[in-house]
Parts: structure tokens; C-alpha cells; sequence
């Protein structure tokens, strides 16, 4: 049976570009078999995983500097990954101005919000500006409740995905009413974009300093969507990769939120799998907004990661933080586990080409604080980046 790695579904540049007339030049894509003299450069990937409302900093924050540190109780599913992480201390943002629901939407942005500010561009979304022209999807964004972390030019949210089944056919199935459907509505699409732009044009002359502003705004949307859609329309006539079987048990299929580490482990399989597949270089991961966050009912833990920050001081409370804290760092290293074991394309291990940022935007729940925060940077090697040890920050107690 044909797989990924075998790379047994390579298909002819010339057999892509059949029937898609000039509506836009077919990109350079990877699984097109091209006669080249030199290596083609590995791809480089990001992920980025959120968790809400800060950490109990008691247990997860490290207090010993230098390349032996000693990893905290919190961190300490992360040991047998010393090699490839680094916990980073010391960052703050105050960017969310008092209001701590702020801090997951600008953890990926650094922007200043108030009442009445936009937020700006993502990281995620600079950084996917750069691999999306390699890629079948611009980006991935998953997200409980859907909000994602993910922010455009003009500083919209993109909207997440939450649900696995979803999420799989997405990436990895033809589109349910075929391919001449999905051309015709995306071409529709670009029609209703030249009309829109037209009759904006038209008024652009008759507006003042304050309109043209918020008229550059809405081009830049547009123009981000128009760029999709036409990446998305050559990408019609690409064949999905195969799925192995043992892939497609893992990922194709509903876990509910429920079951909390089955559900995270099938995320992160979801988000290896778009890698080595090279669906898309970048990926975000919300596992929930502030004010939320999962339960963990396999551990005895029926609060939301909301409720047990708010503990006023009481250590039964306090200890299940620890203990909610501890369950998403292990999942955290799942994910570097199975990047580690799993090869891309050119058969290196995905952790040396993915650099994989897991944290929070608050740093202790219970005060709100956003000072000294939760951040671990791992992988990344053949991204370029090297371990930084880094002095341990203060403790926040709240």
C-alpha cells in the first residue's frame, strides 16, 4: 500500500496544470516531480499551543538557572526532552491594559488592546505570508469554542476548528460534491471580490483621511482573501496524499472534549499528520479561552482551568491547578514524542524542522498577572535555533 513516506503519490507538474486555464499560475508545489540539480531546502514549521488563564507558578516555574536546571514539578513530563526545549522566564506583555481576557488574543500579536483597538497581525500568520505559496492551506487554526489564535493583516480572528472528524476531512478528504463544485463556488467567489473592489473604487476618490484609513483595511482583507482563493483553486486538481491506515485511526474520528488527554493526543496526531504531509507549514492550538478551559474529568478534575485559577488561596484548588497544569505539559510532550518519531517528506525527523512555542498569556491566573510567563520554546534544530538558558524570573505568588 502506497504511503507518505514512500512518496508514491508524486504527481506531474504538467498532468496539475491540465484544466486549469489561466486563472492563476499553479505554484511550486512539493508533491510535483520537478528535475532539479540541488536539494530543494527543508521546509521549516511553527506550532503554537495556547493554554488559558496562567499556570499555579509555585509548581511550574523553574528556579535554577544555567544548562543543568532542575525541571519543576509542572515541567517535569518534559525532562527525557531536555535536550530539544528550553523554559523561558522573565516576559511579560501589558499589552491586554487590565483586561486579562485580552491576554490570548494578543499572545500571538503583542498588541495593545483597549476598548476601541484593533489588534494587529498574528506571528503565526507573518510566518505562514512566507510558506503558504508551498502549501495546500494557508494555515491551520484549531481552537476550542472557536476562537483561535490566529489574527490577519487588518486584525480579524480567524476562525478555529474544534472538532477531530472536522478537522481530518478538511485536510485530507476531496471536497463532498466534488471538484467542479468547489471551482465553481470558489470562482463565484472572486467574481462577488471584482465587483466589491470595483464599486470601492469608485468611492475611494470622495473619502476622507479617516475613511481611506479604514478603506486600506478592508483592501488588505481583501486582497489576503483573494490570494487564498486563487492558491485554493489551483490546489483543486492535487491529489489529497494517501492516509496510512495506522494514521487514519488515530485521527479520523470524533473525541469528545470529554475525555480530555484523548482528545488532546488526537489533536496533536492531527497537527503531526498536516505536517508530514506538508498540508501546511504553520499551526495554532487554543485548547481554550480565558474565562474557560477544559475540565479533566480522567483525573477527578470537574472544574474549568478558570474556575481552579480563581482559588483564593485554598490548596485543594490550588493542588488540582498543579495537577491541570502538569496533564498539559504531558500532552505538550506527546506531541514532541511523536514529532520526533515521525519523518517529513525528506525523511528527517518533523521536531528538527518544527519549532513548537507552548504556553499562556497570563501568568497567574488568580491575580490576573502577565508578568513572568508560562513559556516553553522546544524543537526547532534545523530551523536554526539553539537551547537559551535564561535566568529564572520571579516568582509570582499572586
Amino acid at each position: 500500500m502506497s504511503n507518505i513516506q514512500t512518496q508514491s503519490w508524486l504527481i506531474d507538474r504538467r498532468h496539475a496544470l491540465r484544466g486549469l486555464g489561466s486563472f492563476i499560475a499553479l505554484p511550486l508545489l512539493e508533491c510535483m516531480t520537478l528535475a532539479r540539480d540541488t536539494p530543494s531546502p527543508a521546509p521549516r514549521r511553527s506550532a503554537f499551543i495556547y493554554i488559558p488563564n496562567g499556570v499555579n507558578t509555585l509548581d511550574y516555574q523553574i528556579t535554577t538557572p544555567g544548562k543543568d536546571f532542575d525541571f519543576s514539578r509542572s515541567l517535569k513530563p518534559l525532562e527525557k526532552h531536555r535536550d530539544v526545549v528550553t523554559p523561558i522566564s522573565g516576559l511579560h506583555h501589558p499589552g491586554s491594559l487590565g483586561h486579562h481576557h485580552n491576554c490570548q488574543k494578543i499572545w500571538l500579536t503583542g498588541g495593545q488592546l483597549g476598548p476601541t483597538d484593533r489588534n494587529t497581525i498574528s506571528i503565526d500568520q507573518q510566518m505562514a505570508e512566507v510558506t503558504s505559496p508551498h502549501t495546500r492551506f494557508h494555515s491551520l487554526e484549531i481552537a476550542n469554542k472557536g476562537e483561535s489564535l490566529a489574527w490577519t493583516a487588518d486584525g480579524i480572528r480567524l476562525p478555529g476548528m474544534s472538532h477531530c472528524r472536522e478537522i481530518f476531512a478538511s485536510l485530507f478528504e476531496e471536497p463532498k460534491k466534488g471538484t467542479k463544485a468547489q471551482r465553481r463556488a470558489l470562482r463565484r467567489k472572486g467574481s462577488v471580490l471584482d465587483s466589491n473592489l470595483e464599486e470601492v473604487r469608485s468611492l475611494e476618490k470622495k473619502m476622507g483621511t479617516g475613511d481611506k484609513g479604514r478603506l486600506d483595511q478592508y483592501l488588505t482583507a481583501v486582497r489576503e482573501t483573494e490570494i487564498r482563493t486563487q492558491r485554493a483553486d489551483a490546489w483543486l486538481d492535487v491529489p489529497r496524499p494517501p492516509i496510512s491506515e495506522a494514521d487514519r485511526k488515530r485521527t479520523d474520528r470524533e473525541v469528545p472534549q470529554t475525555q480530555a488527554g484523548e482528545y488532546y493526543r488526537t489533536i496533536y496526531d492531527l497537527m503531526v499528520l498536516t505536517f508530514q504531509t506538508d498540508a501546511t507549514r504553520v499551526a495554532t492550538f487554543s485548547s481554550g479561552m480565558e474565562g474557560q478551559g477544559l475540565p479533566i474529568p480522567e483525573l477527578g478534575i470537574s472544574q474549568s482551568r478558570h474556575e481552579l485559577s480563581h482559588h483564593n488561596g485554598d490548596p485543594g484548588h490550588m493542588e488540582k491547578l498543579t495537577q491541570s497544569d502538569t496533564f498539559a505539559v504531558e500532552q505538550f510532550g506527546y506531541f514532541l514524542t511523536r514529532l520526533a518519531e515521525t519523518k517529513d517528506l525528506n525523511g528527517r525527523p518533523l521536531l528538527d524542522t518544527t519549532m513548537a512555542l507552548f504556553g499562556s498569556g497570563m501568568a497567574y491566573g488568580h491575580s490576573h498577572g502577565n508578568a513572568n510567563l508560562p513559556l516553553v520554546l522546544a524543537g526547532g534544530a534545523g530551523c536554526g535555533f539553539c537551547l537559551l538558558y535564561t535566568s529564572p524570573g520571579p516568582r509570582d505568588r499572586g
